[in-house]
């Protein structure tokens, strides 16, 4: 088969493999679709994966080719979603069925071989099957939409929160798609912030007034905000960004008693001033992380309230694939993404 192969920082290759063969308890999976994730631009020109060499990619579907021993049948020929997060079933988070918080757990495409391959090995239990109406596109954006899902649940919202979104990557425009489509909010409720016209484009298409939209580089976010709040400050903050300044912003910009939900992997070490400190005293704020997402194959996990959305078209992730590409051209949207040579939401390996 081919793949596209990581053999050390900077150095990836599209070239013959071997064939997966799954082992007691996986399958082999056709990958027909792979998109690229914001992290796999470090993983391959920074840092390095964790083992070389490495096949990357952790947001991709396909259909079961192939079933290993002690795997159930059932699953030769469906098509299917893929959970990327191998869970050691141990730890105490992996006992409390937090298997997203795992001490110690393997990860498709960053500690083992992912899905920017033809074929890919694995496990049984990280399978989700995948209802006619979902095209595999669609599911190889399942990760990171239940990644958007986990975020938003984390933050209890209800009918009268003001929420804001700051930073709209990949996850914070689904995020924004997410919160537009639950009926417990009010569309005119949410607002968001970003440093690209391209980002405001994408946010009105997606149904945010205009005036909801708050250019960072040019509007002074807290102000800003408070004009749109008469004043009153946010009740939820999505912080997507991981970065000190926008931290701030959103402690100044919150409503008493506000949440801020930090969703954005940190760019850097990141501190508080004193008088950051004292405002999150005074106003009694809830600060919460975010991990990944809930896979708990029952209907109350991130990744079936995503695919329950999608089955019901609710909601169109397709809209926000901004490059298709062939597998043998996966590089090139790798560059993209790391040179800001485009403008971009997902890029999408197709097969």
């Amino acid at each position: 088969m081919k793949a596209w192969i990581l053999h050390g920082v900077g150095d990836i290759r599209y070239e013959d493999a071997d064939m997966p063969q799954p082992k007691a308890g996986e399958v082999t999976v056709a990958v027909k679709a792979a998109g690229i994730c914001g992290s796999d631009i470090p993983r391959i020109y920074e840092t390095g994966a964790h083992i070389h060499p490495l096949v990357p990619g952790h947001e991709f579907a396909g259909q079961v080719m192939e079933v290993g021993e002690g795997a159930d049948t059932k699953w030769k020929n469906k098509r299917v979603g893929i959970f990327p997060l191998i869970p050691c079933g141990n730890c105490t988070a992996c006992q409390k069925r937090y298997y997203e918080l795992c001490r110690s757990y393997s990860y498709l495409g960053s500690r083992r071989d992912g899905g920017f391959a033809e074929y890919a090995a694995v496990p049984e239990w990280n399978l989700i099957e995948l209802p006619d109406s979902v095209s595999y596109e669609e599911a190889a954006m399942l990760e990171p939409m239940a990644v958007a899902v986990h975020a938003m649940r984390r933050a209890a919202l209800s009918g009268t929160d003001t929420v804001a979104v700051c930073g709209l990557g990949t996850i914070g425009l689904l995020l924004v798609m997410f919160l537009l489509e639950d009926e417990r909010i009010n569309p005119l409720n949410i607002l968001v912030i970003g440093n690209k016209d391209f980002q405001k484009q994408t946010a009105v298409k997606m149904g945010i007034p205009e005036n909801h939209y708050c250019d960072g580089r040019c509007e002074d976010v807290r102000t800003w905000l408070m004009e749109h709040t008469c004043k009153r400050g946010v009740d939820v903050f999505f912080e997507c960004v991981g970065k000190n300044e926008t931290y701030a912003q959103a402690v100044d910009a919150m409503a008493p008693a506000g949440r801020i939900i930090l969703t954005g992997n940190p760019y850097t070490d990141m501190g508080l001033k004193k008088e950051t400190y004292w405002k999150i005293l005074r106003n009694q704020l809830t600060i919460a992380g975010t991990w990944n997402s809930s896979f708990l194959h029952s209907e109350d996990d991130d990744w079936n309230y995503v695919l329950d959305r999608l089955a019901g078209k609710r909601i169109l992730p397709k809209e926000l694939i901004t490059h298709r590409l062939a597998l043998e051209n996966l590089v090139d949207g790798l560059k993209i993404m790391s040179d800001k040579t485009e403008d971009y939401v997902k890029i999408m390996g197709v097969i």
